[in-house]
C-alpha cells in the first residue's frame, strides 16, 4: 500500500475524530450515534468507511466475546501521527517536499491576530 492509501480521506477523518475524541474502543453503532447530526453519512457509508480504515491499518477490531456479530474497533494511529502523514503528503504533492515552502504558502494566506 502506498503512502497515499494509508492516510484517511476527509470522510474517514470524521470517523477517526470520533475515536480520538472518545479515547475508548467503540462499535460501528456507537460511532454512527456519535456522528448523528454532524454528518450526512448513512449508517451503511460509515460501516464501509470503517472497513476501509481497517484495510488502511488505521483501525483494528476484535469480535465481542458475547456476540460474534459485534466488532469493537480501536484506532491504530493517533491524531498526531495522521496529521504528520497528511502534512508530509501535502508538502510532497504541492511543494516538492519542501515543508518551508508549504508553511510559507499557508502563512501568506492567513490573517494573524493577537486573539487566542
Amino acid at each position: 500500500m502506498s503512502k497515499r492509501e494509508t492516510t484517511p480521506s476527509e470522510s474517514e477523518w470524521q470517523i477517526m475524530e470520533a475515536f480520538w475524541d472518545s479515547g475508548v474502543p467503540m462499535t460501528s453503532s456507537e460511532i454512527i450515534r456519535r456522528l448523528a447530526g454532524n454528518t450526512d453519512m448513512t449508517p451503511r457509508m460509515v460501516r464501509v468507511l470503517m472497513n476501509r480504515l481497517c484495510q488502511k491499518r488505521l483501525l483494528d477490531y476484535v469480535v465481542d466475546e458475547n456476540d460474534a456479530r459485534v466488532y469493537i474497533y480501536t484506532p491504530l494511529k493517533s491524531r498526531d501521527e495522521c496529521l504528520k502523514e497528511k502534512s508530509n503528503r501535502f508538502a510532497d504533492s504541492y511543494f516538492s517536499g519542501s515543508h518551508a515552502n508549504a508553511a510559507a504558502a499557508l502563512l501568506k494566506n492567513v490573517t494573524l491576530t493577537e486573539e487566542p
